[in-house]
């Protein structure tokens, strides 16, 4: 119990065999008598810095120091001031004696001195980042002087390191001790000032004037460090003197002024490190600008965000490509996964992307991508597959496969036509990446009906599509599928560009097909494209012609030869039509159901559909695609179609393709006669009259309810919509229905219920006619009970008190 409290309160671990993280090359420089070494974790290999300060005598200055700043590193906790992973103290046996070692694991940094020479900035990129990195150790120091009543007592360039992301960080906490503002207190303020160089100290430190150090302010000697630190890293060397930082020739003259009052001899006088980071111009730069927005992104509105975004790209080329890569790229990366960054943040995380080589773009921005593709906002899709062609291809087949087309997929049923279209040519870049399984058992679904979509771009890209993936479908789905496609739906289609990229897409194909199926199916369908209204469509259609009618002649060569090879050809090509015609009859099992098209999104989205269309026809004008629309499709449908093997479409859920559409458009409603006018209700008189009539036996309500209809030809009943599924005629011996214009108005005899099979003798029958045959309720009144039960009263009790007749039809007694 107690190794486990001193593991937490003082480190973990005896020994460096306990440390749970590997030590690696050391750094060639380091603050004070520390070593900084490369090491990574155990664990999952992850990168980290560990720092070790060793010493012969547990009770050594140096070790006490340093588990000062251990303790002070643990508990200070600021984005500008390093972060703390893990320590630990043990004994060392270094080959001669044994020694005691303190280890210190932060996260992965480098020295500021080595960074800044590997960088090697210059001019006005290097005054940016320098300004940065500047404006982080101001913070750091005034955190620690003005929030936390903290002396760090040696800021200088060795107390300072670099990030992965190009961050500048505080460290050295060995001196680090609290403010003491009270005069009379005796003894030093700085337990471990020894530590610190004299070229560091200000003049009332090197004399030990404490009691003008407490009367000070808390900044007063951090800011004395601040100035010594500018003139370090514009210098590029390490301050040896303090005569030397008169020398201002290396500074930028906006940071002048602002560098003479850190280094005020006067200790009250000095600038606070607060104002520095305010005041300065210094720290007005676009880097600075760039980086402050993006760190607090998700307080700014949408405005600001969409202007800022739009910018970003072109002001990104002008900032340090380093400095872009590492430290700008992973904040857009993580504002996009988070969601406070807009749409177009996409278009720059892109264009910084494209600038890593491809192992480091596979590493730090695929991740975010492939997480993008979950996203619900329309815009972030958008975005995605109008620039899949830039990182498609670094994807892999079963990220693609697994992570990236189901949420893809969506888009083939979105409401916008825009959305849809960009989905469909995605699939160009993602389809090599499918597997078989994806392609048959989803894609080709989803392509199906998009072939039948109202926008005609879409139709006419879903044609062009399937040539071009057809390469990587099976043999057996080639068959089911591509003839379907092309001959059924494509060369059927009302849009002249879809027509033309059906053929198109035949000869890009026609090494799929065999002898009989370019004789039976693929010629008699393109031939009657030889007299279309379009002079393109024909123009392909006699190219393809010629093209088929060229691979027939090769085969009856082959044929007259006597080549074996093709005769199994021909002998091959009959089981292809029979599973052809199994997949073509197992998907009538769900016609109507899957080609039921979501809605289509405004006609904002025409312009771009039709603008989009450039890679299928040249020229695409709106006005001309509704012109063309609207004479083809009386011209389509007065040609006979071809014959096909097949009397079934094979490729979708709907028949004909899109002339379907236009062949239903009499579907069911041409023999629907237009309802008459209904002559005024009887008057209540002749409803009690009828309610009076003898009612000891059932009237037969099929005698007047269904006049017979004889100005009808006999021919029309074929043209019932509902024939097939109509209920059998009832079995009754009733008269024949009279054709009086009286009966037809009735407006009920149409649904009236059959005839109940009774034994019971007619009702008399009233002796005046005009009365039966204005009584609406006669048709549909329910059959007489077969019980002796009293009857109902009309109210709503079920009272005894017989009441007065009302409105309606009366249950009387009646003996069966």
């Amino acid at each position: 119990m107690l190794k486990f409290l001193k593991g937490v309160v003082g480190g973990s671990g005896t020994g460096p065999k306990d440390l749970p993280y590997n030590i690696g090359d050391p750094y060639a420089s380091a603050w004070g008598s520390w070593t900084h070494f490369r090491g990574t974790s155990k664990d999952d290999g992850s990168s980290v810095s560990i720092f070790s300060l060793s010493g012969s005598n547990p009770q050594d200055g140096h070790l006490a120091a340093g588990r000062n700043g251990v303790k002070r590193l643990r508990t200070v906790r600021h984005p500008n001031i390093l972060s703390f992973l893990h320590s630990t103290e043990a004994e060392v046996f270094d080959g001669t004696s044994m020694k005691h070692t303190i280890y210190i694991v932060t996260e992965p940094v480098a020295p500021l001195s080595e960074k800044l020479k590997e960088l090697g900035l210059e001019g006005t990129q290097r005054d940016e980042y320098y300004a940065w990195g500047l404006r982080q150790i101001a913070k750091a120091a005034s955190f620690l002087n003005n929030d936390c009543k903290l002396v760090h007592g040696n800021v200088c360039m060795a107390s300072v390191v670099v990030t992965q992301t190009l961050d500048w960080k505080l460290h050295a906490f060995d001196v680090l001790s609290e403010f003491d503002g009270n005069s009379q207190a005796p003894g030093p303020m700085l337990q471990y000032e020894w530590l610190v160089g004299s070229q560091y100290k200000p003049t009332e430190l090197q004399k030990s004037d404490w009691a003008t150090i407490r009367k000070s302010p808390p900044w007063a000697i951090d800011s004395w460090g601040l100035g010594c630190f500018i003139y370090e890293i514009f210098s590029g060397g390490r301050l040896v003197k303090t005569e030397e930082l008169r020398n201002t020739a290396s500074i930028p003259k906006s940071l002048i002024p602002d560098y003479q009052r850190l280094l005020s001899s006067v200790p009250s006088r000095r600038l606070n490190s607060s104002k520095l980071i305010d005041n300065s111009e210094y720290f007005q730069n676009k880097l600075v600008e760039t980086i402050q927005f993006m760190e607090v992104l998700s307080l700014k509105d949408s405005v600001e965000k969409d202007m800022f975004f739009r910018k970003l790209p072109s002001l990104a080329e002008q900032l340090p490509r380093q400095i872009v890569l590492k430290k700008l790229l992973p904040l857009l990366a993580s504002a996009l996964e988070f969601g406070s960054a807009a749409a177009p943040a996409l278009t720059s995380l892109l264009k910084m992307g494209s600038w890593f080589a491809a192992e480091e773009f596979n590493a730090k921005v695929l991740p975010t991508i492939v997480k993008l593709f979950a996203s619900n906002d329309r815009a972030i899709r958008v975005g995605l597959l109008q620039h899949i062609d830039q990182y498609g291809e670094s994807l892999s087949a079963q990220v693609v496969d697994e992570q990236v087309y189901p949420h893809i997929a969506t888009g083939f049923s979105d409401t916008s036509a825009f959305l849809r279209e960009l989905t469909l040519k995605s699939m160009l870049v993602l389809a090599p990446k499918l597997s078989q399984r994806t392609i048959s058992g989803s894609l080709l679904k989803y392509l199906s009906k998009l072939q039948v979509d109202e926008e005609p771009a879409i139709r006419t890209n879903t044609t062009i599509l399937l040539g071009n993936i057809a390469v990587y479908l099976n043999e057996g789905m080639r068959k089911r599928v591509l003839i379907n496609a092309f001959t059924v739906r494509a060369l059927r289609d009302t849009f002249s560009p879809a027509r033309g990229a059906g053929v198109m897409a035949l000869c890009a194909t026609s090494s799929y097909y065999d002898a009989i199926e370019i004789a039976t199916r693929i010629l008699p369908t393109v031939i009657v494209l030889a007299i279309d209204p379009d002079g393109d469509v024909r123009s392909k259609a006699f190219q393809a012609v010629d093209q088929f009618l060229q691979i027939l002649k090769q085969y009856n060569e082959k044929v007259n030869s006597g080549d074996p090879d093709e005769t199994s050809s021909i002998i091959s090509s009959i089981p292809g039509n029979a599973s052809l015609l199994g997949w073509a009859m197992s998907s009538l099992t769900s016609k109507g159901k899957t080609s039921e098209q979501a809605p289509v999104a405004s006609s904002t989205v025409d312009t771009t559909i039709a603008s989009s269309t450039s890679n299928v026809h040249p020229v695409v004008d709106a006005s001309s695609t509704m012109a063309v629309r609207s004479s083809l499709t009386t011209d389509m449908d007065d040609q006979p179609a071809p014959s096909s093997p097949t009397s079934t479409d094979g490729w979708g859920e709907l028949e004909n393709g899109i002339h379907e559409e236009h062949d239903s458009d009499k579907d069911g409603w041409d023999d629907v006669e237009p309802l008459e006018e209904q002559k005024p209700t009887p008057s209540l008189t002749n409803i009690q009259a009828a309610q009076k009539r003898p009612v000891s036996q059932p009237k037969p309500q099929v005698t007047n309810a269904r006049p017979k209809n004889t100005l009808r030809a006999p021919k029309d009943e074929d043209d019932d919509p509902w024939g097939s599924i109509a209920a059998p005629a009832p079995k009754t011996t009733s008269r024949p229905l009279k054709t009086t214009n009286d009966d037809d108005d009735d407006p009920w005899a149409a649904i009236a219920a059959p005839a109940p099979t009774t034994t019971s003798k007619p009702l008399k029958p009233k002796p005046s006619v005009a009365q039966d045959d204005d009584d609406p309720w006669a048709a549909i009144a329910a059959p007489p009970p077969t019980t002796k039960a009293k009857p109902l009263s009309m109210g709503r009790g079920r009272g005894s008190k017989p009441i007065a007749q009302k409105l309606g039809a009366q249950r009387i007694n009646r003996t069966s």
